[in-house]
């Protein structure tokens, strides 16, 4: 593909607090040499008008007509998840490059289908995992390939997934998170993002062993203070080995961490600890910190991740992220390679994610 600037048209921008605003919109540019954004469609040509007047953007009529039309190079789907495969499945016949926010369909099955689709379609395709791409995980990463620790023997997670928690403030956002047929669950949003960087440090998991709970089957709203059903789950253990014989563990639960520590992830190995904190488990969209006790020493000690690692973009973590997927995007556009995780790579996580199901269910070791 040519260097011209790659045309993006958005679905699902929402003004204010939509996921497309506070991450793609501010993403997108900050690499104006990369990305022209093209225009914005949403469920009615009213909110896309709406969306388009914050923005300065062009409103398309609709989803049809921003698929199909000539001035969009990639989609990018922003809508909530249970929407994604109506949405893909448009953009796939369209022959559009796509970015699509994880989780990529509400379960295997889905994920699988949209996935056989674009391959059959040779659709070029990014799936938003871009806790993979934080500074620190790029960064911890090196680290690890330099054997800073010495040989990895466990690495340890214990983390809140931030809602799934006693109360939510805002029904109509959060609402479809707590029901588990939506899809997107605290193991699906912030375990996968966490899993799916997990596995660059310490290797793909080969086996899980699980316990899956909901402790809490209702919520308080703050808004009504009506109690509303909850059915996704609020306690999540995994357990197992990498393919590297690393052993793993991660216990998210639902809520706030009661004293700010949201993530705490500690890699143990022959030459020492690494930790690797954050103000909740949700990798992809929160600051990481990296300290460090080697052998020898008495006390951790921050490590601080090089600046080049922003890669030229935002200090901001969540459209840094974001960004930092997209230039992957367009370099793979452009060399034909595949340096951007795709829907191949979504299928594998969802797959994870189920094996983790499975276990839970049916209280046994699964080999993914």
């Amino acid at each position: 593909m040519s260097e011209h600037r790659l045309r993006v048209g958005i679905i699902g921008l929402q003004p204010g607090q939509s996921w497309a605003a506070r991450a793609h919109i501010p993403a997108l540019r900050a690499l104006p040499d990369r990305f022209d954004i093209a225009g914005v469609a949403n469920r009615s040509r009213s909110s896309a008008e709406e969306a388009g007047k914050a923005y300065n953007l062009h409103a398309f009529s609709s989803v049809d007509e921003l698929v199909n039309s000539p001035d969009v190079d990639i989609v990018t789907v922003t809508v909530r998840v249970p929407n994604h495969k109506e949405v893909l499945r448009k953009a796939i016949e369209a022959g559009k490059s796509i970015y699509c926010e994880w989780p990529l369909g509400r379960d295997l099955s889905e994920a699988e289908e949209l996935a056989a689709m674009a391959a059959e379609h040779r659709i070029k395709t990014v799936i938003g995992t871009q806790a993979r791409l934080a500074p620190e995980m790029l960064y911890l990463r090196g680290l690890m390939d330099q054997e800073y620790l010495g040989e990895i023997l466990s690495s340890s997670v214990l983390a809140y997934g931030r809602g799934w928690g006693a109360t939510i403030s805002d029904e109509k956002r959060e609402s479809y998170l707590l029901d588990k047929t939506n899809g997107a669950t605290m193991l699906s949003i912030p375990m996968g993002h966490t899993l799916a960087a997990m596995q660059d440090i310490i290797g793909g998991i080969k086996q899980v062993s699980s316990i899956i709970g909901n402790r809490r089957n209702t919520v308080l709203s703050l808004q009504d203070g009506k109690s509303i059903a909850m059915t996704a789950p609020d306690q999540v253990l995994v357990n197992g080995v990498t393919e590297k014989n690393i052993l793993f563990s991660l216990h998210y639960r639902g809520g706030t961490a009661p004293d700010g520590h949201g993530l705490i992830w500690e890699l143990n190995g022959t030459k020492g600890v690494i930790r690797i904190t954050g103000p909740s488990g949700h990798t992809q969209m929160v600051p990481l910190q990296i300290e460090c006790c080697l052998l020898g020493d008495t006390a951790f000690k921050p490590v601080p991740v090089p600046e080049t690692f922003l890669q030229g973009c935002p200090a901001d973590v969540i459209p840094g992220n974001v960004a930092r997927m997209y230039s992957r995007l367009a370099s793979d556009l452009q060399t034909g390679r595949h340096t951007a995780p795709d829907f191949g790579d979504a299928v594998r996580l969802h797959r994870l994610l189920t094996a983790i199901e499975q276990s839970s269910g049916c209280g046994t070791r699964i080999t993914v």
